[in-house]
């Protein structure tokens, strides 16, 4: 499958304080270092992942699980998804919209595959909102600072979600060990997440005000 494909939140090409030039610099050293990633890797931290999330506290008091399904060179969640289901756990995963923003329908465990390359799921849609039904929300990314601040591919669909999250809820980003902990350019539309989900474990942040 295909990754994620990058569209820019810009609204144009000036941009005085020079923030987008560095979110895409960092954004293509990131994707980088992620496509010489083996298979096998992205199944291993797909598995690490899912451990550490099915024994986590806020996984086993959550009865609705936002989540989505992996692309390409990002640690897989196939196995996050049929456990979290298995639990018996409602999951959502989102729908992507002709605008970038996320609508959500759940997952039964069968998918259709949709534009740009993405699995989504075939149910009814349960509205943009849905998301904020959700105990734990889970999140793509390519990196986090250590302040919660998260670097996405670029098309504010999951800035657009999380300003609907209630305030707290879990938003946990699925990362590798080595993408936590990084610099992130932010911009004000730009939401934080209050942990990251790496091979190693679980890391909750501080997100600033």
């Amino acid at each position: 499958m295909a990754d994620r494909q990058s569209f820019s939140s810009s609204g144009g090409s000036e941009d005085p304080s020079g923030l987008t030039g560095s979110k895409v610099a960092t954004r293509d050293q990131l994707l980088a270092g992620r496509r010489r990633r083996s298979l096998a890797e992205v199944g291993e931290a797909g598995a690490e992942i899912a451990r550490h999330l099915l024994a986590s506290e806020e996984v086993r008091r959550a009865a609705t699980v936002a989540a989505y399904v992996s692309m390409g060179t990002e640690p897989g969640t196939g196995l996050l998804l049929e456990q979290l289901l298995e639990s018996g756990r409602r999951v959502i995963l989102p729908v992507l919209q002709p605008d970038n923003d996320l609508d959500w329908g759940v997952h039964t465990g069968s998918l259709v595959s949709a534009r740009r390359g993405l699995l989504e799921p075939a149910g009814p849609l349960l509205g943009p909102a849905a998301v904020a039904t959700a105990d734990l929300v889970l999140v793509p990314g390519l990196a986090v600072s250590p302040a919660g601040e998260r670097l996405g591919r670029g098309g504010g669909s999951y800035d657009r979600a999380l300003a609907r999250v209630p305030v707290g809820t879990p938003v946990w980003v699925l990362l590798y060990d080595s993408e936590v902990g990084v610099p992130v350019p932010v911009e004000p539309h730009d939401r934080p997440v209050t942990g990251a989900v790496t091979p190693s474990g679980i890391s909750r942040l501080r997100p600033t005000a």
